[in-house]
């Protein structure tokens, strides 16, 4: 034991392998192969972001297209979970991880998708944050000066329901 956490543990991450089934949208996945069933498909929602929605164009769909680019031909991903592990509607929550990179990050640096932070799943806020300020710096996509995104995607559900 060293420092001051005597009898505490360091909290382990937990994470899985699995194949993406489908890109659903910039912020949701459809994966095969969750817990002990290899056919069973499951939707994964990317914890701290959230995109544009699909009407919302052209946002919506760059967002999702950025993701199946990311997440390219070989399907294999790596989710990693947090406190939460479902949101209201039963969707799993995960950050993605596809070759040492954080797609959640991915797309928000890149001026995709809004980091929005949701308690208690916080475990990566401040390279979300970061993330978040540097495409705003830069103009990235839905920050892009010349035609910004108008609407945040919660915004334009409640106009357009």
């Amino acid at each position: 034991m060293t420092g001051c956490q005597f009898g505490k543990k360091p909290e382990k991450a937990i994470k899985i392998q699995v194949n993406i089934s489908r890109v659903v949208s910039g912020q949701t996945l459809e994966v095969l192969g969750m817990g002990n069933q290899p056919t069973l498909i499951s939707q994964i929602r990317l914890i701290g972001v959230e995109a544009p929605n699909l009407r919302q164009r052209p946002w919506g769909l760059r967002a999702k297209k950025r993701l199946q680019e990311l997440i390219g031909k070989e399907q294999p991903v790596t989710l990693e979970f947090d406190i939460a592990a479902q949101d209201k509607i039963g969707r799993t929550l995960a950050y993605v991880w596809k070759d040492g990179k954080l797609l959640n990050e991915q797309l928000v640096k890149e001026g995709y998708v809004l980091h929005i932070a949701r308690s208690p799943n916080q475990k990566y806020n401040p390279r979300l944050e970061r993330a978040q300020q540097w495409a705003r710096l830069m103009g990235k996509q839905i920050w892009n000066p010349e035609k910004p995104m108008r609407l945040t995607p919660y915004e334009f559900r409640r106009q357009y329901r």
